[in-house]
């Protein structure tokens, strides 16, 4: 998950708070002091640590728990509530105001600029608009390809001049006809530092492309340099916000998170994984409560709604309450799960069960599952799709054999699709309005392959 190390460590700090007698100075000393070494391992700047911690410090002892929250509960509020501010507070996002909207990517060597372009024209993609990509970096050889070759993967339209030397005159080329669309996306050069020449052509580019957005693309693993970076930049290419790349697994990005609080350069965009779809919006409050192992419900629903529509939504949803759930619609909820990604990272997203700790070899297996599970759906007959209660011990051992998978394992969807059916006939006639007095009945039972 996403800083995986400061996730734990936190979480662990929480659970003594939950698992103390009472709240007295002694805890809100060893709490500080929890707080503080967990943000030093991930890079954050020591000066910014010290002051965070007296903040919740202060708060913590001075301040009285609201009617309704015990003190435990308030603590771990003022911990939530300090570490969101610490990280920007309100997320700022990109605000589509004009067309084109155009968005210029700066950045040093080996920050995933080229990458990242990519991912954002799928981001914007994926909300319905028209996008192209230009290729502005003539320093470094590979770059035009890679953006070309991921350009085409996505069908989004791509512009460059690959023998070309100067960066404004590709822009200037391409200016009239890239009108016809919502949202530009410009990849420029880099260096190994922040040097006159790169701040003469980032500077030029910019007086020509007058962009709406100009983001700093910044590597998590950057570590305590990130401050002056962002400072830098900022100072020199008049930068609108900062996406910070390699955000994903043990990832030390407490330093690039926190630098930009610092320069009040806000993020705006965090890369979670390889994969084109992993970009998200950063929104502290949901970051901080996936940090603390609180879910995000937003960001979960918001997969949930890109992986299946809400017209199938609700198809699925009338089945389910009218009784006639099938191993067919099983398998449309395993393809939407899919479509969501990896196990692990949707389930940090669910309240509650990020402080589970859940093993990675188990989430590893119940990965597995849904992929086995596909198979052997895909070895039914028709019949036996439409109606699971005909399968019997000879057609399980067909189905076991065509599916190239063993008899338990048939048997375990089997039991997983009576689950279903039997949660399903909670919900049979039950009035919507009334939906949210049942789900106290849920709990303890399992969900889809979990």
């Amino acid at each position: 998950m996403v800083l995986e190390k400061l996730s734990n460590s936190l979480k662990e700090t929480l659970t003594k708070i939950t698992n103390a007698l009472f709240v007295d100075e002694k805890l809100i000393n060893e709490l500080v002091k929890d707080i503080q070494r967990s943000l030093l391992q991930s890079d954050v700047n020591v000066q910014l640590v010290f002051e965070l911690s007296k903040k919740i410090k202060e708060r913590a002892l001075k301040e009285d728990s609201p009617k309704g929250l015990t003190k435990k509960e308030y603590l771990i509020n003022i911990v939530y509530e300090e570490l969101t501010a610490f990280l920007g507070g309100e997320n700022t996002r990109i605000e589509i105001t004009n067309k084109p909207f155009k968005v210029m990517l700066v950045g040093l060597f080996g920050n995933g600029k080229t990458t990242t372009a990519g991912k954002l024209a799928k981001f914007f993609q994926k909300r319905g608009n028209k996008v192209a990509v230009i290729q502005t970096d003539t320093w470094r050889p590979a770059a035009y390809e890679q953006l070309q070759q991921l350009a085409k993967q996505l069908q989004v339209d791509f512009y460059g001049i690959k023998a070309e030397k100067d960066a404004s005159k590709i822009y200037s080329t391409y200016q009239k006809e890239l009108n016809k669309y919502d949202i530009v996306i410009i990849d420029t050069a880099g260096r190994d530092a922040l040097n006159d020449d790169l701040i003469k052509e980032l500077q030029n580019l910019n007086s020509i492309v007058q962009p709406d957005e100009a983001l700093l693309v910044m590597a998590a693993d950057i570590g305590q340099a990130a401050q002056k970076q962002a400072e830098a930049f900022s100072k020199s290419c008049k930068i609108t916000g900062v996406i910070i790349t390699k955000l994903d697994g043990t990832a030390k990005g407490g330093g690039a998170l926190s630098a930009c609080s610092a320069t009040k350069t806000f993020v705006k965009l965090i890369g979670v994984g390889e994969k084109v779809d992993d970009l998200e919006e950063f929104k502290p409050k949901n970051f901080v409560g996936r940090l603390l192992g609180m879910g995000d419900l937003e960001a979960l629903l918001a997969k949930a709604k890109e992986a299946i529509s809400e017209e199938d939504a609700e198809d699925l949803g009338e089945k389910f309450l009218s009784g006639k759930f099938n191993l067919l619609d099983l398998y449309s909820q395993m393809e939407a799960m899919n479509k969501m990604g990896p196990l692990g990272k949707v389930l940090e997203m669910v309240p509650g069960f990020g402080q589970l700790k859940l093993p990675k070899e188990m989430i590893d297996v119940q990965q597995g599952k849904l992929k086995k599970w596909k198979f052997i759906i895909d070895s039914c007959t028709q019949q036996e799709l439409e109606d699971p209660d005909l399968i019997d011990a000879q057609r399980i051992a067909r189905i076991a054999k065509g599916s190239g998978s063993n008899e338990t394992e048939v048997r375990e969807l089997l039991k997983q699709y009576r689950q279903s059916k039997k949660m399903m006939k909670m919900f049979k006639g039950t009035n919507p309005k009334n939906m949210e007095k049942m789900m106290g009945k849920l709990k303890g039972m399992s969900g889809m392959g979990m």
